[in-house]
């Protein structure tokens, strides 16, 4: 049997195949499906503008000729893409078989409900079909459909999972602010810090990202086919079309209105959006290497899953398979939104149909970082401090004391205590490439000229203890 022809059919994408509960969601709003019942909504929206005006033209029709829609028939109307589903996929999809044109198929579904208008609904005939679309060209239903579905599905899904994980790090770190954890600079034993402090670490660098994210802004146009408002000016010379542009854009699709366009809205808000989320992506990425390496280290210690299989020979193995999973996903979203950042901002003169399929591209873009998120989170509530480990590693390591010695050395030489010439050098002889324990550490303190306040300072620093403000440090990660 060839797999093309099982029903339903097997998805092509492991997105929407062995992961699709953790990307589904994302359908909601990035789908095909999805973004024709958003150009429905942005059709039938424009309809009742122009039919019932607004209140900077005294909530008079728009165009001459056109009665106001009651309450009734705005329901009805606002209820054809509130009832999109199985059946009007198919029948639009019936449509552009014919068409070949995505948004004139919607046109023509559009039509198609009005013969299910309820009785009473006058306004709602065959001569209100020519409303339909009236002025438009395809770009203005799509720029203002994309910018609807992404918002919503940065809005509603992607952005609770990303406030998740910030949440998550953000208690742990609180939790572990007083943790000393030895650093590992250049991957050798450095500064202790603690684990508190280098989890707030992330969650500053994420919040900041997560404020871009929240301030960004989604442009929208409504302005014919080469953002000149041509065609409505021959058609209805009297009318303020800008005025009427600019509220349809900002009012009622809840958009930023961009006043200067070819055919198409220029993406430039998407490319700030995509880059700043790629950036986000990249730092989580970096997240997943270190509690991959802390793991491996033996910092971190994970949680098995009953019944789960760590090797298929190997029965012991508990493997950070959440990790691994959330940085190859990471990086396949970041290489989505980087061509989607690069290539939307460009546009041959007025109009090229490069943007069009690149943008259906914007869920799986989406998709993989959500995809990563989830596993992250997974991730991170598997795993908990192995406080045998850090301890030891603590316990072995007394040499990091060289720093706060020879800083001390220092600071007493510039006060002009005698004996403290070549802090650097001495401290050096002794640690460098060398195992210390406390009591070489002690001995080499009581060898100096401190004064009796800064070695008993010195001397009740531990590995464990020496972590500065590290504590204190956790509260600006907000």
């Amino acid at each position: 049997m060839k797999l093309t022809d099982i029903s339903p059919a097997i998805a092509l994408t492991p997105l929407d195949g062995r992961y699709h509960n953790a990307t589904a969601p994302l359908v909601e709003y990035l789908s095909e499906p999805a973004l024709n019942r958003e150009r429905m909504r942005v059709e039938v929206e424009w309809m009742i503008l122009l039919a019932n005006g607004f209140e900077g033209n005294g909530n008079r029709p728009v165009i001459d000729g056109v009665e106001p829609f009651t309450e009734e028939e705005k329901a009805f109307l606002r209820s054809i893409p509130e009832d999109f589903g199985a059946e009007g996929i198919k029948q639009h999809a019936a449509h552009e078989a014919v068409t070949h044109h995505d948004v004139k198929a919607v046109e023509y579904y559009i039509d198609d409900q009005f013969a299910k208008a309820p009785a009473g609904s006058a306004h709602i005939n065959d001569r209100l079909k020519t409303l339909v679309h009236f002025a438009c060209t395809s770009e203005d239903i799509n720029n203002l459909s994309i910018a609807r579905c992404v918002k919503n599905a940065v809005e509603h899904v992607w952005t609770p999972a990303f406030r998740e994980i910030i949440d998550h790090l953000a208690a742990k770190a609180e939790e572990h602010k007083d943790l000393a954890l030895l650093s590992l600079t250049h991957g050798q034993p450095a500064t202790p810090t603690t684990l508190g402090k280098e989890l707030a670490v992330y969650v500053y660098r994420l919040n900041r990202q997560l404020k871009h994210i929240e301030n960004q802004e989604y442009l929208g146009k409504i302005n014919g086919a080469t953002g000149t408002f041509g065609a409505h000016l021959a058609a209805c010379p009297d009318v303020d079309w800008i005025a009427v542009s600019r509220e349809f854009v900002e009012n009622r699709m809840g958009l930023t209105w961009n006043p200067l366009t070819t055919q198409i809205e220029s993406h430039d808000w998407q490319a700030e959006l995509y880059s700043t989320i790629s950036h986000a992506n990249r730092i989580m990425h970096n997240l997943c290497v270190d509690v991959w390496m802390y793991i491996s280290r033996g910092v971190f210690a994970q949680v098995p899953v009953k019944g789960a299989t760590g090797s298929s020979t190997m029965p012991h193995k508990v493997n950070p398979i959440r990790f691994e999973n959330a940085e190859a996903n990471f990086e396949l979203s970041c290489s989505l939104l980087d061509t989607l950042s690069a290539t939307l901002v460009e546009s041959r003169w007025q109009r090229d149909l490069t943007d069009s399929t690149t943008q259906r591209n914007i869920g799986s873009a989406l998709g993989y970082s959500q995809l990563a998120l989830y596993n992250l989170m997974g991730g991170l509530k598997s795993i908990h401090p192995n406080q045998h480990v850090i301890t030891r590693e603590l316990d072995e390591n007394w040499e990091v004391l060289g720093e706060p010695i020879q800083t001390a050395m220092r600071a007493c030489e510039l006060r002009g205590l005698p004996g403290m010439e070549k802090p650097y050098e001495k401290v050096k002889e002794l640690m460098r490439g060398h195992t210390i324990d406390q009591a070489q550490v002690e001995a080499f303190i009581d060898q100096q000229s401190f004064d009796p306040e800064t070695a008993a300072r010195l001397k009740a620093l531990t590995p464990a203890t020496y972590t500065g403000v590290a504590s204190e440090l956790v509260a600006f990660d907000r």
